[in-house]
């Protein structure tokens, strides 16, 4: 993991340990965080232990830390999931869990050192991401990171008692980085 760093954003990225459950409970049923996920039901221990046994465990997903280079510090989560070995796909994800850390590039930041991983570590061929229509700044973050839209799917989703529209957008690894498993 060592590579995995963006001295630019202050960056670095780590595997997440049973020990960062508190951080990641604490943010995923924060306000701030919830309202930008798809799944916004209350976050619990168990269901995050769940999580680590029946994803992170059994190699279905992959979640890392997003730590400032200064303190250590975690700041947030980097995550894919649904990994398809068959299609080299798997679903993005990442919430920043500090207010301060947000607006600062950081998102940007793990997001391409998350697609490095992805295409150079896990040999993945393509890595999309879901996000509410609404959610415009993160939408402008996965452009810069290398996400390009590909559809909008109209009333997908119901929340807070409407139905709301999902952005799909993925990025392809360069020609080369690929390798069929």
């Amino acid at each position: 993991m060592d590579r995995y760093v963006d001295e630019g954003a202050g960056i670095f990225l780590r595997p997440m340990t049973h020990d960062d459950t508190e951080l990641i409970i604490r943010w995923r049923n924060s306000e701030a965080v919830r309202r930008n996920f798809i799944y916004q039901k209350p976050f619990t221990r168990e269901g995050h232990e769940n999580w680590i046994r029946t994803m992170i465990d059994t190699k279905k997903a992959v979640q890392l830390m997003i730590c400032e280079i200064a303190s250590g510090r975690a700041v947030g989560s980097v995550y894919i999931r649904d990994i398809d070995r068959e299609h080299n796909k798997a679903e993005y994800g990442i919430f920043i869990g500090e207010a301060e850390a947000r607006g600062r590039g950081i998102g940007t930041g793990a997001a391409k050192l998350m697609l490095r991983y992805c295409f150079q570590e896990e040999k993945l061929h393509r890595v999309y991401l879901r996000a509410l229509a609404g959610n415009d700044r993160a939408v402008r973050s996965y452009e810069k990171a290398g996400f390009v839209k590909e559809a909008c799917l109209k009333d997908d989703v119901f929340l807070n008692g409407k139905y709301c529209d999902i952005i799909w957008m993925a990025a392809i690894a360069p020609a080369g980085e690929c390798r069929r498993r």
